[in-house]
């Protein structure tokens, strides 16, 4: 155990978000750990082990302009922090709205070490949903503060090689200070074809625009697969037949996604299709895959797709092209069994573990 007090700002982040808890917990094991997460329920700051967590209320509910406010009180809470808590090294799992480069500038004017963790890709997801002419207004402005956020930082660590990639070549970031860290599974369940079912599932809490993956998956429907979804339902699936399954346990989630002979991780982002989609990996590729199932894919789904290619662990697809995305199903299905050993050669490198938490921790407090 070293002397290093680390303050982890997950900023609008559930206390269990898995990303960012898999940070404070990894952490915890060699320093003392404060750690600000958000919440909407009345709780008090405590301490558990080697973590003191410090909730912060805040209401999603309300016009924009309350929340506007909202968000502005919380950001002060986090500019406090920032500036009178006892620490070595600032991890920040995300900036805050209304102050987005004051955390970055305070703690290096306290001396202290700046980790930065990018989930996403922030200059064109940040205020997403603006209207043009505001949203490339926004886009310029956020170029400048994000270089100046990298620039500050003593250590960004990104989801994707290609995100980090295309960062570094934009904003000039030396790649001697970036590190990937994926959203790595958190458990492993060995392939076994005896256990699938002839099903495609759906993983995910959020309603996506499935316009031409709904035709595809009635087309596989009228092949004899059913179509499940884990994690919600919505209105948004009333014309596709279909069984779901409301949020589980992560272990019980895994179980389950493992019983499915493909994941489907097919649809079209809201507003247009960014760098943020295109570069994604999120948790329910590397859940799938390290939970045993086969992913389908879109094409545009860039690092995904280069992945599933490059190591044969499912199917690539244009799902606006029906029929040629069947063909690549049914060809998949012929040939399962190569699919499966494929994954069975490759899933260590989607589960965490003692070494890559050793990395982690190595590149975070070396």
């Amino acid at each position: 155990m070293s002397d290093l007090k680390v303050l982890v700002i997950g900023y609008m982040h559930p206390r269990n978000d898995k990303r960012v808890f898999r940070t404070v917990q990894a952490l915890s094991k060699r320093s003392e750990v404060i750690y600000q997460y958000w919440t909407e329920k009345e709780e008090l700051p405590f301490k558990e082990n080697n973590i003191r967590y410090i909730p912060v209320k805040c209401s999603n509910r309300g016009n924009i302009f309350q929340k506007a406010v909202k968000r502005k009180q919380v950001d002060e809470k986090i500019r406090h922090l920032v500036e009178t808590e006892d620490y070595d090294i600032l991890y920040m799992h995300h900036f805050p709205a209304t102050k987005p480069l004051k955390p970055f500038v305070v703690a290096k004017k306290r001396g202290k070490k700046i980790v930065y963790d990018i989930h996403e890709y922030h200059p064109q997801n940040f205020l997403s949903t603006l209207p043009r002419p505001l949203s490339d207004l926004k886009g310029f402005v956020m170029w400048r503060i994000f270089k100046k956020q990298l620039q500050l930082s003593d250590l960004c660590i990104f989801v994707s090689e290609e995100t980090r990639n295309d960062v570094v070549a934009k904003t000039g970031l030396d790649p001697e200070k970036t590190f990937i860290v994926p959203n790595y599974a958190s458990m492993k369940i060995e392939p076994d074809p005896d256990k699938k079912k002839m099903e495609i599932v759906l993983v995910g809490k959020t309603p996506r625009n499935l316009i031409h993956e709904k035709k595809l998956i009635r087309a596989l429907v009228e092949r004899g697969f059913s179509f499940r979804i884990i994690g919600m339902d919505s209105e948004a699936f009333s014309d596709v037949p279909h069984t779901y399954t409301s949020f589980l346990p992560y272990e019980k989630m895994m179980e389950e996604l493992s019983k499915s002979m493909f994941s489907l991780i097919s649809y079209k982002p809201t507003g247009k299709e960014d760098k943020n989609y295109l570069y994604s990996l999120p948790h329910k590729f590397y859940d799938s895959i390290a939970a045993g199932t086969p992913v389908i894919v879109k094409n545009s789904f860039v690092s995904m797709a280069k992945m599933v290619e490059d190591l044969g662990i499912g199917v690539v697809i244009d799902p606006a092209n029906v029929e040629e995305s069947l063909k690549r199903i049914e060809n998949a299905c012929q040939r399962y069994e190569e699919i499966l050993e494929n994954i069975r050669r490759h899933q260590e490198g989607f589960v965490w573990d003692e070494k890559k938490e050793e990395e982690f921790l190595e590149r975070v407090m070396g």
